[in-house]
């Protein structure tokens, strides 16, 4: 099998999403990171890739797509359809979907864009995105209470889209300390086999 590409940003927890599934289904494949402070993905070639100029996007053998969660999706369909990470029962597959919204809108408003400050000086409103960031994990941490995963009895592509994000929530000064639920999980998504860390980035004062 030709290897996947993956264009990234290795910082990226958007990407780390892709690189996970990747891992976890075995497929071949090779990163590209591209050198977005000097405007690699606004590039003309790259934009016939991924039009909006955004990571990650792949590369599978002349398919391209962008759109990390839409990315985890198509993977797991074509290589692992009928399996764990995206099961065909209607309720399952609804449970999924939720989570993959949540993790387009309040995760990234959240500790997504909490880090985006710390990290790359985004122009946001910080202390927002840190009472956002706490506001779900109460969540989670409720949702999580008896369960080891967040859509089903099984890992599901739900919590590889929630993972990266969370996990280095510490480095957007999201402190997970008062949420034991939350870090048994991610300690859990660390534990399966294939698992590949993302780039670890200093943690400022945590809120």
């Amino acid at each position: 099998m030709t290897p996947i590409k993956l264009y990234r940003n290795p910082k990226s927890g958007h990407c780390h999403r892709v690189e996970l599934i990747l891992a976890f289904l075995g497929l071949p494949y090779e990163t590209i990171d591209l050198d977005m402070a000097n405007g690699a993905h606004k590039a003309p070639e790259y934009l016939k890739i991924s039009p909006f100029g955004k990571v990650p996007a792949i590369d599978d053998s002349g398919y391209t797509l962008s759109d990390s969660n839409a990315i985890l999706v198509y993977l797991v369909q074509t290589y692992a359809k009928g399996s764990h990470w995206l099961p065909e029962d209607p309720k399952t597959a609804a449970e999924v979907q939720r989570w993959l919204t949540i993790a387009a809108d309040n995760i990234f408003s959240g500790p997504c864009s909490a880090r985006l400050v710390t990290l790359f000086g985004a122009q946001l409103d910080h202390a927002a995105a840190i009472a956002k960031s706490h506001d779900l994990f109460k969540l989670m941490e409720t949702h999580l209470d008896g369960r080891n995963w967040l859509a089903a009895e099984t890992i599901t592509i739900a919590d590889i889209a929630g993972y990266s994000y969370i996990a280095h929530a510490p480095e957007g000064g999201v402190d997970l300390a008062p949420y034991p639920n939350l870090r048994a999980w991610l300690n859990r998504i660390e534990a399966e086999d294939n698992f590949v860390p993302m780039v670890a980035s200093e943690v400022p004062e945590l809120a």
